[in-house]
């Protein structure tokens, strides 16, 4: 690899890490803005005055007002994994530069939105969160392939892109402290639109038109600078390595490991494989299930987490085997890790102690990039490239409708419950056990896989032993 090649490879790689930090996810930081938003005054025309008996005393309800909130976040989440779909198939069909520049538009319209929004224009935050949460996976959709440019650690470098988007929820949290120091809502957030102008340059230079191919042909460039750049379309370039695998085989060499979620174990990774095929596989439709349930969990935290706070502060505001088996063998252990960490998460939020919850929040950081890291590094992993983007935006379209219950479990809370979310806490924590199913039968499936392998292994040994006689 040149050095300038290998330079551009690591430029890509940390410029798309800090762009996911500090823009990509911003959205689910939510929780801190709606401190910054209440206290300007939105939707408090929603809050109802009780003068009291006699007139003495003055109470406020304002739950009807924290509905809203938590509805602007509920449209915003959902938006953001329903048109996953759409978003990736426009990602497979058109590339990078198309994906990114919709990307960069919405996000960038989002923040003016909310930059130039006011009291009086509340609604506003509705096509304001929403633009930012779908601009924003949509620099993420488009950063995981990096992860090709380092094939070695690839789902690393997928799972760390994916934990810097849920840690860019600090962003908010940050105007929030800004906003205390004298920073208004409008600086913070002209500051932010402003720099689309770096998503726009590193479209350029840093990215590809096209994809990155995986593997990773010698000496692949892109960029504007490259002249003419080693440009590849993904399924293009599957299609030609599984044509050197099935001439391969002609000549004697040993098969493939088969790809995942087939009905056979002998077919080769990326042939046969249509898309529909993936989206009935079971190990499809038990990550679907998986995700839906674990993205439920923390919508549903995310979007009562200030009326939750204010009730329990009192009121008080402030190796001998293939490459894609071995990743997907590794791949079971970090989907149950994950379920276990949402498990403790989930029982930890049913706590009704304050103290508690400054534990369920770091459990929730955590668990937040376990969940979306291991989501995308698995579909990596157990499905061909070429149908990556329509994949990723499939289950994130689904779970996105599963999502939607997180609203009348809201109004439950607020309404039914009396403001007590234990009940809905514990139902959760109980269906969370059912995302066990994901990763046990990915486990049961690798045990098959290396049963069958060495089943091979033992009758070519067989067979040698044999010829060996067979001479003598």
């Amino acid at each position: 690899m040149e050095g300038g090649t290998k330079l551009r490879y690591w430029l890509t790689l940390f410029s798309g890490m800090l762009e996911c930090l500090c823009f990509a996810g911003v959205v689910f930081g939510y929780a801190s803005l709606v401190f910054v938003l209440k206290a300007d005054g939105y939707f408090h025309h929603l809050c109802d005055h009780d003068p009291g008996v006699n007139g003495t005393g003055t109470s406020t309800d304002c739950s009807r007002q924290d509905e809203r909130f938590s509805l602007v976040f509920t449209i915003a989440s959902f938006l953001n994994n329903f048109l996953c779909f759409i978003n990736g198939f426009l990602f497979d069909r058109f590339g990078t530069m198309v994906t990114r520049l919709l990307g960069i538009s919405l996000y960038t319209t989002g923040s003016l939105l909310v930059a130039f929004s006011s009291p009086a224009s509340s609604d506003l935050l509705f096509p304001a969160l929403s633009c930012l949460a779908v601009g924003g996976i949509l620099l993420l959709l488009t950063n995981m392939q990096v992860g090709n440019l380092f094939p070695s650690h690839r789902s690393t470098i997928i799972t760390l892109y994916n934990g810097a988007f849920d840690s860019s929820s600090a962003v908010f949290l940050i105007f929030k402290v800004l906003y205390e120091g004298g920073v208004s809502l409008r600086s913070s957030f002209l500051v932010l639109s402003v720099c689309s102008v770096i998503h726009l340059v590193r479209t350029l230079l840093l990215m590809p038109r096209s994809h990155i191919p995986h593997p990773l042909p010698h000496n692949y460039t892109y960029g504007l600078s490259c002249g003419k750049a080693n440009s590849y379309n993904v399924e293009q370039f599957e299609k030609m390595r599984d044509g050197a695998l099935t001439q391969g085989r002609g000549r004697g060499d040993h098969p493939s490991v088969p790809a995942p979620g087939d009905t056979t174990v002998d077919q080769e990774p990326g042939q046969g494989r249509s898309f529909r095929s993936c989206v009935l596989s079971w190990f499809f439709l038990f990550h679907l299930l998986w995700l839906s349930i674990m993205q439920l969990r923390h919508y549903l935290f995310i979007g009562t987490l200030n009326p939750r706070l204010v009730r329990l502060a009192g009121d008080d505001a402030h190796r001998g085997e293939g490459e894609q088996e071995a990743e997907l063998r590794s791949s079971w252990l970090s989907l149950c890790l994950t379920v276990v960490q949402g498990l403790l998460f989930s029982v930890s939020a049913s706590v009704p102690v304050l103290w508690v919850q400054y534990l369920t929040f770091a459990l929730q950081v955590l668990n937040r990039s376990f969940l979306y890291g291991g989501n995308a590094a698995f579909i990596s992993i157990a499905f061909p490239s070429c149908h990556f983007g329509k994949l990723y935006g499939l289950v994130m379209c689904v779970s996105a409708v599963v999502s939607l219950l997180q609203f009348p479990c809201c109004a439950l809370v607020e309404g039914l419950l009396d403001g007590d979310p234990f009940i809905v806490d514990v139902a959760l924590t109980l269906l969370t056990l059912l995302a066990f199913i994901h990763p046990v039968y990915v486990f049961i499936h690798c045990r098959k896989l290396r049963g069958t392998r060495e089943d091979e292994v033992q009758t070519e040994a067989a067979n040698g032993c044999g010829l060996t006689e067979a001479k003598v």
